[in-house]
């Protein structure tokens, strides 16, 4: 005898099992032949459903699977402060996870009202995916197409964008699954395609550097230590040690929210940043304030302490720097955002605008901390000649989080063939070139920090290259391919509820 029980759950563990399988492809694993496998076996077992409704269901379990695996990294924010939040962070993973897998249970949902198989999935789970890098301020992390970072392969993103690897990743799994192994030619055609772009954009000459000495500063704070106004002079301390190391940069860098005060020009804490810089350019994370608002910046600090130009963050993190209807709950509970040091959370920043240091250095186009897991906010006109990108991934743990943070740094690096210079409180700092990869530091050793690392990286800025397609046309003409696709299935299911 059968109990439906049973077949439910067994049901829902191997969706949930597959949709963990497909999650282990990105960093710090990068098992992408395993992910790869996973992402079929979802797209199968979605496709066969034999229902709308189930089909919801499948999609919704193997998400939920995929981006608790993925995203397990999350929990740590509450348990900076595990007195205050803690309790919140299984609640956190679970509801994360399972509303990011309504993305896909619509994709399921989509697909098997449209009746096309596994190729309308992936059209579907295309465009949701596109669709969550998006809605309600979004948030594209732990995309599909993310899992080629570990490859040579990922170089096409120049061409098509994070979006757009994802479209390609899914529909090349699709299609044999649809067509039985005559279908197996578009993978491999895709294969040649991708490789041989690749090849031929790693094999191009290098762009003449900036004649420019930059210093990246990892003062490795943790995150309980890092607000305590006991240990506040002492971290202040360890960034200008740092700083004052034998060398002369023309600009040297802090990470997010470095400066454990709140500084004004001609004060003696900017004075002091200066004379360890020697004078010279150096960009610091700090809380700017204004009476009751407050942001996250960073500042540009010159000769005897001065202040600017400056950049606020403009796309802040949901509940970790601002909480919708905030200044009611910080009155009503007297709970405030994670990584606020203000009240309710931070104001967000009036806009994009690159940071002009001068003939030497350039102009910059700056990114905090989440800012550089979407496509979109690299862009500026006019265009940057390189990515500066400061961040506090002490938040994230030492497991998962940083590493598939820094993977989507070098992504940035190659859909817009700009470099990145990356500080990072904890780690992973680096210098990225324009092709995404880790540039030599002045000694000849790669210029990268790791987790837990105390010290600074000394380095040369690396050139730009010409923009290529991706940072020109962006994401506009994959959206419009999904949506002729998917128009092309509904038309096709029309004609057959007709007939």
């Amino acid at each position: 005898m059968r109990f439906p029980g049973r077949v439910w759950l067994r049901a829902a563990a191997a969706d949930l099992a597959i949709g963990v399988l497909a999650a282990v492809g990105q960093a710090p694993l990068n098992l992408w032949p395993l992910a790869l496998a996973g992402f079929g076996l979802v797209l199968w077992r979605v496709a066969a459903a034999a229902t709308s409704r189930e089909a919801f269901l499948r999609g919704w379990r193997s998400g939920t699977g995929y981006f608790a695996a993925f995203l397990s990294w999350i929990v740590q924010p509450f348990f900076v402060e595990p007195e205050i939040y803690g309790w919140m962070a299984p609640f956190a993973l679970v509801a994360l996870a399972g509303g990011l897998g309504l993305f896909w249970a619509a994709a399921g949902w989509l697909a098997r009202r449209l009746r096309g198989g596994p190729v309308a999935l992936a059209l579907a789970l295309s465009a949701a995916e596109l669709l969550r890098g998006h809605v309600l301020t979004g948030f594209p992390w732990a995309l599909p197409g993310h899992l080629w970072l570990s490859t040579p392969l990922v170089q096409v993103a120049s061409l098509t964008g994070a979006y757009g690897l994802t479209a390609l990743t899914l529909l090349s799994l699709a299609v044999p699954l649809a067509a039985g192994w005559r279908g197996l030619i578009v993978p491999a055609l895709v294969l040649a395609g991708t490789g041989g772009w690749s090849w031929h954009r790693l094999s191009l000459p290098e762009p003449a550097p900036r004649a420019a000495l930059v210093r990246i500063v990892q003062p490795d704070i943790p995150q309980s230590l890092k607000w305590d106004r006991a240990t506040a002079e002492a971290n202040l301390d360890t960034l200008l040690r740092l700083t004052a190391l034998p060398g002369a940069p023309d600009l040297t860098i802090w990470p997010e929210t470095a400066v454990p005060y709140l500084i004004a020009p001609g004060e003696a804490i900017p004075a002091a940043i200066s004379a360890a810089a020697g004078g010279r350019a150096i960009v610091v994370g700090y809380q700017r304030d204004a009476g009751a608002q407050a942001w996250n910046s960073l500042a540009l600090i010159g000769p005897g302490g001065t202040i600017g130009p400056n950049y606020d963050k403009n796309h802040l993190v949901p509940f970790g720097e601002y909480i919708p209807a905030g200044d009611l709950v910080w009155r009503w509970t007297g709970i405030g955002a994670f990584a606020s040091q203000a009240g309710a959370g931070y104001v967000a920043g009036s806009g994009r605008q690159a940071m002009d240091l001068g003939p030497l250095l350039g102009r910059a186009a700056p990114l905090i901390c989440y800012e550089s897991i979407f496509p979109e906010e690299v862009a500026t006109a006019p265009r940057a000649d390189w990515i500066l990108l400061v961040t506090n991934d002490a938040w994230f743990g030492t497991l998962t989080g940083p590493y598939q943070h820094f993977d989507l740094a070098r992504l940035r690096a190659i859909e817009q063939g700009l470099p990145v210079l990356r500080a990072a409180n904890t780690g992973i700092s680096a210098v990225i070139d324009a092709r995404g990869r880790i540039a030599p530091a002045a000694d000849g050793r790669p210029a990268r920090l790791g987790m837990g690392v105390r010290g600074v990286i000394d380095a040369g800025l690396p050139g730009a290259l010409t923009a290529p397609p991706y940072a020109r046309i962006g994401d506009l003409p994959l959206a419009v391919l999904l949506l002729a696709g998917l128009a092309a299935f509904a038309l096709r299911a029309r004609g057959r509820r007709s007939a």
